[in-house]
């Protein structure tokens, strides 16, 4: 219980620095996508700054959670940022929260609990080896690779999609590195300084927060969520069965479970058409063109 706790925490954690993160962000210019000077424009804003605070504290919640949970029980649980998020934005962008969206936070809800309930995932206790961690760093770098590619030949909506899911994909092989790095805490600081796995979760995180603010950059946060919140628990459970030997129920409990994956997948659809919210988005896109570049910059920006 009390990783289920410190996850859900961690998903509200993530959905107030997901709504403060795009605030800041769909005001940037539309030219420093994929650029450094993104960043550079981003860390002047306060918004963008208590994004990454509440990003910070979310990161803090998870690698807690991880300490008494595994990675197949608290990262399904991260699904909660989604509908949190649609809430915590339909409140900072004034907007209302209509019957078809309680109707999606219902069904995300519900396949939740259905899934955690059918899979009944327990911690594994088996340690990656080195060609496990060489296959695996290898087999998500070349996903990353063909989401990015895919994103900048697609443009549009679908780059902001393909970036959130690549972007959560990221979070996901991240959360992997903090399973590791949190299982050499009772080794001490100097052994956990020295550790590899360290390095590289702060490397993955990076590179991860840099695809998501370019997510963001890209089109609306409804577009952008649903991929993010969706593919980080799927990958992240998927990376918990086969790397540390966690376990989750199959045979006839298969069916529960796809059930429940089918009803997490239906309220992302409903979410992503939150129509207050992608009025919204059109309205923050034409504000932010000016005087002259009518139609030179895509509305949901």
């Amino acid at each position: 219980m009390i990783a289920v706790v410190l996850a859900v925490l961690a998903a509200a954690a993530n959905a107030v620095a997901s709504v403060l993160q795009r605030r800041a962000a769909r005001a940037a210019p539309a030219a420093e996508a994929f650029r450094p000077g993104l960043i550079w424009d981003l860390v002047r804003r306060p918004a963008w700054l208590g994004g990454i605070a509440a990003l910070i504290a979310g990161f803090l919640l998870q690698a807690a959670a991880l300490t008494s949970g595994g990675l197949a029980l608290v990262q399904p649980l991260l699904v909660a940022e989604l509908p949190i998020t649609m809430l915590v934005a339909g409140w900072m962008f004034r907007v209302r929260v209509d019957s078809k969206t309680w109707l999606a936070v219902g069904s995300l809800t519900a396949g939740l609990a259905g899934f955690l309930a059918a899979a009944s995932p327990t911690p594994g206790h088996r340690l990656p080896g080195l060609l496990t961690w060489v296959v695996s760093a290898g087999v998500t770098i070349g996903l990353l690779a063909c989401c990015v590619a895919a994103a900048i030949a697609l443009g549009g909506a679908a780059r902001a999609v393909l970036l959130g899911m690549a972007a959560g994909l990221g979070f996901a092989y991240t959360a992997v590195l903090m399973k590791r790095t949190v299982d050499e805490l009772p080794a001490g600081a100097r052994t956990l300084a020295g550790s590899w796995s360290l390095w590289a979760m702060v490397a993955a995180g990076l590179c991860s927060l840099f695809l998501l603010q370019n997510a963001l950059h890209s089109g609306p946060l409804v577009a952008v969520q649903p991929a993010l919140t969706v593919t980080d628990p799927v990958a992240s459970t998927a990376y918990g069965v086969a790397m540390f030997g966690e376990d989750i129920r199959t045979g006839p409990w298969v069916v529960p479970e796809l059930t429940g994956m089918a009803l997490i997948l239906y309220g992302s659809v409903l979410l992503s058409r939150y129509a207050p919210l992608r009025k919204q988005a059109h309205m923050l896109g034409t504000r932010r063109r000016g005087p002259g570049e009518e139609g030179t910059r895509p509305a949901t920006r």
